[in-house]
């Protein structure tokens, strides 16, 4: 199951490369996306360019689908507009929208190459239709001395937990036109998902200001405003546009009207850019004023997302098969040999890198229990053990530690294979983390991914477990490792309950392909963590706020080898052979 997410992109301190003499850079963003398959990445579109701005926020946002279990990156790559000559480069970020998901607030930032920092933040995309809004000025105060006319543009500012806390964030910017005191802007469609979420009562900013080619622009006058005060305004004689106490001349609204199922806005889809601020003169001509129109939003059903942006986290559990069948580990060729090159030795760990990686993002403290099954201690079979020093290891490769480690605890690889008291288990783990995060107002989830070489031994025992432990917030997750007939397994994943928690994946069928691996092993665990809250009547959370200094920052990267080619109108871009640096894959 994959869900729209709309991203929106600013930097910050950016270093200027504009050249000595040659005033401040005029920045502007190219998005792509790209995978670990190795296919060439994909422009998603363009920011408008901000002029002699180092620290750009640009309004422009992007959407794009995401699928838990997909491996999908998002290039940032940050150009100087050079009006005469080729854009100069300014640096580059990578990002996994699965790692901007599950930070706090949605929200990642890293450093780039030359100076500066790009932020990046992920948000469901609703399309809950667009604002088609026309407005023209009336006796705006003239901000441009006695030998010039203003140049007036109106822009929306919305209320936001963000990039630094609670701000108020450019959504939208009209084009200005020029010299003109008495302004008839054209018809704008504004996407009521990035102005007001949907919530057509919800306040914000709008604001006319005088457009200065210095990127210094000046503002004239503004009001605090909705779209329902906008469409009750229409017919009327408008705003009156305040600055510090005093009248700056009135805003005229002759159209407002909520247009249902569009996408019109600046919300942009794949190759979809939009362009810099443009002059809009001469001024549009009149249009007939139209009827008001009120529209209650809707609530829609939650969604993975939406717990996800409320705090919902994602626990981890690992439960390994350590059965005789494995073979000897000192042996190669079998499942469990230690001999092998490369980061990781065996298939074990290879499946154990790529999901536990993906499924990390979604754990803050990425502190994940590992268990073993199907050895003997001291002589007695022992189907639910600990593996390694400490209840908890610390991220995937204190995982991968503690399952090497076990092989050195005086274990006695035995059967037969039982993993009943493994989903006993993870399942009373994943009820009591809820409660504990229930009861300080949280929410979680534990994802348990068991890794067997072979059946149950007692599928009849296995499905009656799985039965039972319905109901905890819980997914299981089997990868079958080797050869065997997996049959029985695949009988687990169809029919050992009514209400589907289960999921089972042979490794050698993805076994040279990650993202493939992934997928198929993570693509029902949306639906059932939406299954499981909505059958006990829990909500999400509202989004979590972020403060500036909670923004994770990471360290930059390896500068990203991209040529953009853009057409002749300076809006279809494509990728120019030459490649693109993509950090690799799990495997």
């Amino acid at each position: 199951m994959s869900e729209r997410i709309q991203l929106s992109v600013k930097a910050t301190k950016l270093q200027n490369v504009a050249g000595v003499f040659k005033g401040t850079s005029d920045p502007f963003a190219v998005l792509l996306v790209t995978n670990d398959r190795g296919d060439d990445p994909k422009v998603i579109g363009m920011t408008e360019v901000i002029k002699n701005n180092l620290s750009p926020d640009w309004t422009t946002r992007f959407t794009v689908d995401y699928q838990l279990g997909m491996p999908t990156k998002v290039i940032v790559i940050i150009d100087d507009k050079v009006r005469k000559g080729e854009d100069i480069s300014m640096g580059s970020a990578i990002f996994s929208i699965g790692s901007v998901l599950g930070a706090k607030g949605h929200t990642k930032a890293r450093k780039i190459k030359g100076g500066g920092t790009v932020i990046i933040r992920a948000e469901k995309a609703e399309d809950v239709g667009s604002l088609r809004l026309k407005m023209s000025g009336v006796n705006l105060t003239n901000f441009d001395g006695y030998f010039n006319v203003s140049d007036p543009f109106y822009q929306f500012t919305k209320k936001e937990e963000g990039f630094r806390g609670t701000e108020w964030n450019v959504v939208h910017r009209s084009g200005f036109i020029k010299d003109d005191l008495n302004p008839n802007w054209p018809i704008d469609n504004i996407d009521l998902h990035v102005l007001c979420g949907g919530d057509l009562d919800k306040v914000f900013k709008l604001d006319v200001y005088d457009h200065n080619s210095s990127g210094e622009h000046e503002l004239i006058g503004g009001i605090e405003t909705s779209v329902n005060r906008l469409m009750n305004a229409m017919g009327s004689n408008g705003f009156d546009l305040m600055k510090k106490g005093k009248k700056e001349g009135r805003l005229k609204i002759h159209i407002a009207e909520v247009v249902q199922g569009g996408n019109a806005g600046t919300s942009k889809k794949f190759d979809v850019a939009a362009p810099p601020m443009e002059n809009s003169s001469p001024s549009a001509p009149p249009m007939e004023e139209m009827a008001n129109v009120s529209i209650a939003p809707t609530t829609p059903r939650p969604t993975f997302t939406d717990y996800i942006s409320g705090g919902c986290e994602i626990n981890l559990c690992v439960a390994i098969d350590f059965t005789g069948s494995n073979g000897d580990p000192r042996k190669p060729g079998t499942l469990h040999y230690m001999g092998g090159e490369g980061r990781f030795r065996n298939d074990y760990e290879r499946a154990i890198s790529s999901i536990g990686s993906v499924l990390a993002d979604f754990d803050h403290d990425k502190k994940f229990p590992v268990y073993g099954f199907g050895a003997k201690y001291g002589g007695t079979i022992q189907h639910c053990f600990q593996c390694g020093p400490t209840s908890e290891v610390d991220g995937v490769d204190g995982i991968i530690q503690a399952y090497r480690q076990t092989f050195s605890s005086g274990l006695v690889m035995s059967g037969p294979t039982v993993i009943t008291e493994v989903l006993r288990t993870g399942a009373a783990f994943a009820v009591s983390s809820q409660e504990a995060a229930m009861a300080e107002g949280k929410q979680k989830y534990t994802t348990l991914l068991i890794l067997t070489d072979g059946a149950v031994s007692d599928v009849a025992a296995t499905a009656r477990c799985i039965n039972e432990i319905k109901n905890a917030p819980l997914s299981i997750v089997i990868v079958g490792i080797g050869s065997a007939d997996f049959g029985a397994m695949q009988f687990l994943d169809d029919n050992a309950s009514d209400i589907d928690i289960a999921q089972f994946v042979e490794f050698n069928a993805h076994k040279h392909d990650s993202g493939s691996l992934t997928n198929a092993t993570l693509q029902e665990i949306p639906t059932q963590l939406e299954s499981y809250f909505q059958r006990h009547g829990i909500m999400p959370n509202p989004p979590i706020q972020v403060e500036e200094e909670e923004i994770v920052v990471e360290a930059e990267e390896e500068e990203i080898d991209l040529t953009i080619d853009f057409g002749a109108d300076g809006n279809n871009m494509s990728v120019s052979s030459g490649g693109v640096y993509v950090p690799p894959g799990a495997y």
